[in-house]
């Protein structure tokens, strides 16, 4: 009812931040104000009486006072979609009133709990960081090879100070002063029994301990919701602390206590203030508590293990109070404790550390930060004074059970031989084994790799344990620091008024930061207004025998079930050959298919509604979920396509060695912050209807919903004012839940909104195309590649989509950069009982090129010689044709791949790494150097064109209307810059509302990095147009202002620019598919931990031939989120499906995207000079997609340590892993001594957990 929109929904989870507010609070106790960041979503109502909430409307306006934090943020380019940009400002804020000058440290804690798709985080961090009163260096991150982390030092010239793409002395001061108050009323507020009542639930919160026995025993089944109270208390032996303390507060007593005792006392605290420092995000750790966390009984928790070892207890009372001790006999099933029902936890007793013991923490997990472990332990041994012979052990694993386990056998094995060395805890690894075994089909998965993991941190607990007693000293931690350089310079003779070229801010990045910006769910609900949730299928592939809605209708709110009767015109929607139903009624092939649609007054009714429908099915046989599948059943779409070039088969017999070898990549989802989103209203009158729809392709959306209810295009207008982030995801799906949204709004005459959940999104709109690519590769014995035949295989799902023509573009791209004489590539896209895949940023390029580079590593492999010369080696150069007859001059790649050695000073840092490998056994660092050549544009000619709309109004303003969609790209802040250079006036006369079909018609979809060259050129056109029409008016009055001119002369023009005529011929194999190539370059660096699989990206340097930078602050904001977005896709990010279809990973906690903490150490981003580009705006050139693929670069690295770490143990030459190479795929491929006692199950002997997609 306030119409507060700028927190935003993003998961519903807790697990993205979006919505992420300020509560405030008074303590009576200590008479001061406590300020913390939390998630609305995940925070009750009823829990914030005698609290204040601040959320980003609050902290200031574009209307009134923007804020330091809003305004740093925006002004160093950290927003580009924006949807995620109020809950990064809100967490900044809840710091900075707290802490006015925080360390970096600080900065990244607090962002750890959110998440951001489109910039990569740099500038984020970049812009929060101008808070900080020191900044650190390190040398570590300037490259040089040489480093203080590793005892050496650099020398030489100071380095010139690096251009930035802001200026940090504009920005306004922070005044901790001017901040709001908390409200003198609450202060006031005397604690009292509050009772709500719900349709379904109540809520009590009780006044008193007393009164809240009095409830649970009354309602023992009734769950404890634990407020945020201050309860604890310490005395020189112990430490006791209240369950209800949140984790934040927990971890702030235990850092204030450990200086104030010895060392030795402390060992449990600090263990303990380790492991809460990774638990969840900040605003997690600020409301949930001690208590909640044991009595959660999480088998994978990352404090229980601790608790558990260091012999802690816990108070509970009831009738009456009893202590009950942290140990396996506490945790009694899966979220099931020794407490009785009606029993309430108060207290948490934690000791102090006794003389001789030690206590060790360690967790793993899919993420650094803000993610669940997969194995975490908590590890104790108590020496005699002065020995070490050991008097007793404590060892518990999370993550290896239904359970916190303890491993009692190995903790009694340490005992009984009483000294600790060597040999006592290789005996031990073998008890440890045997004593904790998962089945192969456990839940969770990664077997092999959990069960490694214990013995890892058995190592690793002892190595602690020899450093600590023989005083070695502590490694020191990697820091993190971003640097940015910019390469590209405005000519002097350029008008200052111009500002093409220079790094202009995202035109609506302020309102973003205020939480001002509208997106689809933002817009005010309409009168009468209905929300839609659908029904989907849960069996992969059956029939359905029936639909009874009877029981949803009866519900509250429930207004109509919409079926595919119900639909007036087209029921399917078609591409190429194939069809697709809106919605299915008689047979499903996924799990997840749409069957029906449910709307109702309000969302949670609409949903109660959706979950009573009741579906029958009959199973159908052999459904198909993976690539062995679709090919033994010759399950594909058509056409399958193939290209050759020269005599591969020839080829063959002639070079010196051939090698075969298959990678697989799995798919990826594409997590735009903004889930599906659209509203349909009815305008009331000749069938005209209304789409305001988060979407890339507005006329598709107009098309797809005319055809559906069989009226005219005419009468639907489709409206996009800004996509929260679609990466290509926001197109073919999108229009099917348009046209389902349009049926509601066509049956029931009153406007409905579609949003979905993140996990129905995930569920529904399928993701990247994971693809199997086996090869065939002869080569020379110099490292030439005189051959290659490549077979790719793409799981397309249950549709068709767009697959065909990914299958197309991965063919397109086989040769990468690099001239191989005979090549031969075929693709086929595989039907599959899975989801329909979908087009993502790169549209089959990522998966394309990452199996012809590691082709090339295999045969670096085999040769024995460095990767980088094998592909240099082998790498266009003069005049060239690529394998489908295109001509080009690859110059400027070789120029990045040069430029890009040099700027990474690759020679010198590849010695230090190798000798930092020598020097070190279970920490090993990469390094790769990867190329791309991108084509750009549509191969399709008709996709390419564009139109633009401008009006000049009497005062003076403009108004540019153009096809193309605002997603974050700083697609609408590019064409007020190109309005601006071509009518001569400042951009802030110039103005973009929105994009609609009812003022540029026909427009073609915004994707293919090809959204600025082909609008731009359509806005150019007609600024010129109407710039030369004025020119009389100027010759008249040429001392006249702007204003003058246009008063008695306004001017529109509609301008529609055909876009280059591009095309494939497949039967010749040849064609112009592409209007250019765009090129670069990414060297990177990791260090990689054998013994868990985890790794740090050290530096990455990037060079990219962008053309002439139209906005460069937009263009490497760019380069950095497809970075990270590659990034995520090769070494992170992973898709996990049942082996009945099911898609396990439908949210942030399963399915983890990079965060702060992935960010490389150093990330340095270089603009190729003086590149030009003939076919596009400005010789400019599309970006968007081609960085991506560079992400690679960063799990070739991780390859290369692990190379590193295999040939200690003798084992040379190729060797299979797999993207992503999350740390259970980097750990296994180590081959660790640990990882080696693990006997793999035999496959086919038992069922796995999940399917190998």
């Amino acid at each position: 009812s306030v119409r507060l929109t700028g927190t935003k929904y993003g998961c519903g989870g807790g697990g993205c931040g979006a919505c992420t507010v300020m509560v405030s609070r008074h303590q009576p106790a200590t008479k001061t104000i406590t300020h913390y960041s939390v998630n609305a979503c995940l925070l009750p109502l009823c829990q914030l009486h005698g609290a204040a909430v601040t959320t980003v409307e609050g902290i200031g306006s574009t209307k009134t006072r923007i804020h330091p934090v809003q305004e740093r943020i925006a002004k160093a380019h950290g927003s580009q979609c924006g949807f995620c940009t109020p809950g990064m400002v809100m967490s900044m804020y809840a710091l900075l009133r707290n802490q006015p000058q925080p360390t970096m440290e600080d900065i990244t804690q607090a962002l750890a709990g959110n998440l951001c798709r489109c910039t990569g985080y740099r500038p984020i961090v970049d812009g929060c960081r101008t808070f900080c009163q020191v900044q650190t260096e390190c040398c570590q991150v300037k490259g040089g090879g040489a480093c203080c982390l590793n005892g050496e030092q650099t020398a030489g010239e100071p380095e010139p100070e690096k251009p930035r793409l802001f200026d940090k002395e504009d920005f306004l001061p922070l005044d901790p002063t001017q901040e709001l108050i908390f409200p003198p009323e609450l202060m006031a507020a005397n604690p009292k029994t509050l009772t709500f009542h719900g349709e379904r639930v109540s809520w009590v919160s009780p006044a008193s301990l007393e009164e809240l026995i009095q409830l649970k025993t009354s309602n023992p089944k009734a769950p404890l919701v634990v407020g945020n109270t201050n309860i604890g208390q310490f005395i020189t032996v112990c430490l006791w602390v209240g369950a209800g303390c949140s984790l934040t507060e927990v971890r702030s007593l235990l850092e204030k206590l450990v200086p104030q005792f010895p060392a030795e006392e402390t060992e449990l605290f600090r263990a303990l203030s380790r492991q809460l420092g990774l638990l969840g995000s900040q605003q997690i750790r600020n409301v949930a508590s001690l208590g909640g966390n044991i009595m959660s009984a999480n088998p994978n928790s990352d404090l229980n293990p601790v608790l558990a070892a260091g012999n802690c207890r816990v108070s509970v009372v009831s009738d009456g109070p009893r202590q009950l001790p942290l140990d396996q006999d506490f945790f009694v099933s899966f979220g099931k404790t020794l407490l009785k029902p009606e029993e309430i936890l108060v207290s948490v007793f934690i000791p102090f550390s006794r003389k001789g013991e030690f206590v060790g923490a360690f967790r793993q997990a899919p993420r650094k930060e803000s993610s669940f472990s997969t194995v975490t332990t908590g590890m104790r041994v108590l020496f005699s004074e002065g020995s070490r012979l050991v008097q007793d052990v404590s060892i518990y694993f999370g993550g290896m059970g239904p359970t916190t386990v303890s491993a009692t056998r190995t903790c009694a094995h340490l005992v009984s031989l009483r000294s600790w060395d060597d040999e006592t805890l290789s005996r031990a690894y073998d008890v440890l084994l045997d004593e904790l075994v998962l089945p192969p089909s456990a839940p969770g998965g990664k077997v092999e790799f959990r069960r490694s993991l214990t013995l890892s941190f058995l190592f690793k607990f002892n190595l602690e344990v020899l450093q600590y007693t023989s005083m070695l000293p502590l490694p020191p931690p990697l820091l993190l620091l971003l640097l940015l350089l910019l390469l590209q310079h405005v000519s002097k003779d350029q008008s200052d008024q111009d500002p093409v070229g220079r790094p202009i801010m995202h035109r609506s990045a302020l309102s973003q930061a205020t939480g001002e910006a509208v997106y689809c769910d933002d817009m005010p609900p309409a009168d009468g207004e209905l929300f839609l949730a659908l029904v989907t299928s849960s069996r992969a592939h059956a029939k359905i025998t029936g639909l009874d809605v009877r029981e949803a209708l009866r519900l509250p709110g429930v207004v109509d079930v919409i079926t595919a009767k119900d639909i007036p015109g087209q029921r399917v929607r078609k591409m190429f050959d194939y069809e697709e139903e809106l919605l299915t009624d008689s047979e499903v092939s996924c799990i997840g298919q749409m069957l029906c649609a449910v709307v109702a007054d309000t969302r949670a009714h609409a949903k109660r509604g959706a979950a009573a429908v009741k579906v029958g099915y009959e199973d159908l046989p052999d459904p198909v979920f993976t690539f062995e599948e679709a090919i033994e059943k010759s399950s594909f779409y058509e056409p399958r396509r193939r290209i050759e070039r020269g005599n591969v088969t020839e080829a063959f017999e002639t070079v010196d060695q051939v090698h075969e070898g298959e990678f697989r990549m799995g798919g990826q989802e594409h997590f735009y912050m903004e889930t599906q989103s659209m509203l349909v209203v009815p305008v009331g009158e000749e069938t005209e209807f209304n789409a305001y729809v988060s979407t890339q392709w507005p006329t598709l959306i107009q098309d797809a919903i005319a055809e559906t209810l069989s009226i005219p295009s005419n009468r639907v207008t489709c409206h996009v004012k800004r996509v929260g982030g679609a990466f290509g995801g926001k197109v073919m799906k999108t229009s099917i839940l348009a046209c389902i949204t349009a049926v509601a709004v066509w049956k029931t005459n009153r406007a409905v909104r579609c949003v979905l959940e993140r996990g129905e999104d995930m569920l529904i709109t399928g993701a990247r195309h994971p693809v199997l690519g086996q090869y065939k590769v002869g080569f020379m014995n110099d490292g030439r590649i005189v051959a290659a035949d490549i077979q790719y295989y793409a799981n397309a799902g249950n549709t068709v989509d767009e697959s065909t023509l990914v299958a197309e573009k991965i063919l397109l791209h086989i040769d990468n950069a690099y001239n191989i004489p005979n090549l031969r590539g075929r693709a086929a896209a595989c039907r599959t009982n899975l989801p329909s895949n979908t087009a993502f940023r790169g549209f089959g390029v990522p998966q394309s090129i990452v199996v012809v580079e590691n082709m090339l590593n295999d045969v670096a492999a085999v040769l024995r010689r460095p990767a980088d010369q094998i592909r240099e080696i082998n790498m266009y150069r003069g005049p060239s044709v690529t394998h489908y007859k295109f001509e080009f001059s690859p110059e400027n790649l070789l120029r990045c791949w040069e430029e890009c050695k040099v700027k990474s000073d690759y020679a010198a840092r590849r010695r230090a790494a190798d000798r930092f490998n020598r020097h070190n056994r279970w920490k090993k660092r990469g390094m790769s150097v990867i190329p791309i050549k991108y084509g750009v544009a549509f191969s399709d000619g008709f996709l390419n064109q564009a139109g633009a709309l401008v009006h000049i109004y009497k005062d003076g303003s403009v108004l540019v209307a153009h096809g193309g969609t605002e997603m974050g790209q700083g697609l609408h802040t590019k064409m007020q810059q190109v309005a601006s250079r071509e009518l001569h006036i400042p951009p802030s006369k110039i103005y973009i509302s929105e994009t609609s079909t009812n003022t540029v018609p026909n427009t073609c979809p915004s994707a293919a990095s090809f959204g600025t060259d082909a609008n731009g050129m359509a806005v150019k056109n007609a600024c010129e147009t109407l710039h030369q029409r004025l020119e009389p008016i100027r010759q008249k009055n040429p001392e006249g202002s702007w204003e003058n001119w246009v008063r008695f002369d306004q001017k529109k023009l509609n301008y529609l620019r055909l876009g280059p005529d591009l095309y494939m011929d497949w039967d010749k194999m040849e064609g112009r598919p592409y209007a250019y190539f765009t090129y670069g370059v990414s060297c990177c660096e990791v260090e990689l931990d054998c013994l868990t699989g985890d790794y740090r990206t050290v530096r990455t340097d990037l060079v990219m031939d962008v053309g002439r930078s139209v906005n460069p602050s937009v263009d490497i904001g760019q380069i950095e989120g497809a970075f990270m977005q590659g990034l995520g896709l090769y070494t992170l990010e992973e898709l996990k499906f049942s082996p009945s279809g099911l898609l396990y990973t439908r949210g942030p906690s399963q399915y983890k995207i990079p965060a702060v903490c992935d960010v490389p150490l150093a990330f340095n981003v270089y603009l190729l000079p003086d590149s030009h580009n003939p076919h596009a705006i400005y010789s400019s050139k599309g970006i968007g997609e081609p960085v991506l693929f560079l992400g690679s670069s960063v799990f070739f690295a991780i390859k290369d340590a692990a190379a590193a770490a295999r040939s200690e143990c003798g084992s040379v030459g190729p060797f299979p892993l797999d993207s992503p190479a999350t740390p259970e795929r980097a750990c296994l491929a180590c081959a660790s001594p640990f990882t080696q006692k693990i006997p793999a199950g035999k496959p086919g002997s038992f069922q796995p957990w999940a399917l190998n997609i």
